[in-house]
């Protein structure tokens, strides 16, 4: 398993916006980034400057989003998607981007769902209950 520091993520996540918008060729993980990071202008100031972004701190009582969570959310509920794990997530994901007539709001909500289900598995000590988080993610989708 794949498992990189905040320090590689956040050079991955400025390194491929830097080429993106070099037009230089993109791997298909960087092509997906990059399409997470095209639709959030807001963190794109964040991406600009590698050395400030590996050194930032985002304090969630400074009300600022850490966006290189946020894009990795993105990428990893993208992932669970492509390869329908948990299953039934690709469903459940396509009805809610149906309902909502938009897959970056489907993905938002989805991000609440797997925040939600990541804190009680460790608030608990139990394992992700990957059921759970599909129930919830089609309970939002009949609101």
């Amino acid at each position: 398993m794949f498992a990189p520091s905040q320090e590689q993520v956040r050079r991955f996540f400025c390194e491929t916006w830097a080429k993106h918008q070099a037009a230089q060729p993109l791997t298909p993980l960087e092509a997906q980034a990059s399409d997470w990071i095209a639709q959030h202008p807001e963190y794109h100031a964040d991406l600009s400057d590698v050395e400030a972004a590996v050194a930032a701190v985002f304090d969630v009582e400074e009300g600022r989003t850490n966006p290189f969570l946020h894009l990795s959310m993105h990428l990893s509920i993208t992932e669970q998607v492509s390869i329908d794990q948990p299953r039934g997530i690709r469903a459940a994901v396509e009805l809610l981007a149906s309902r909502r007539q938009s897959l970056h709001e489907a993905h938002h909500e989805v991000m609440e769902s797997l925040g939600e289900m990541v804190w009680e598995s460790q608030r608990l000590g139990k394992p992700f209950d990957g059921e759970r988080y599909i129930d919830r993610i089609r309970q939002r989708a009949t609101r």
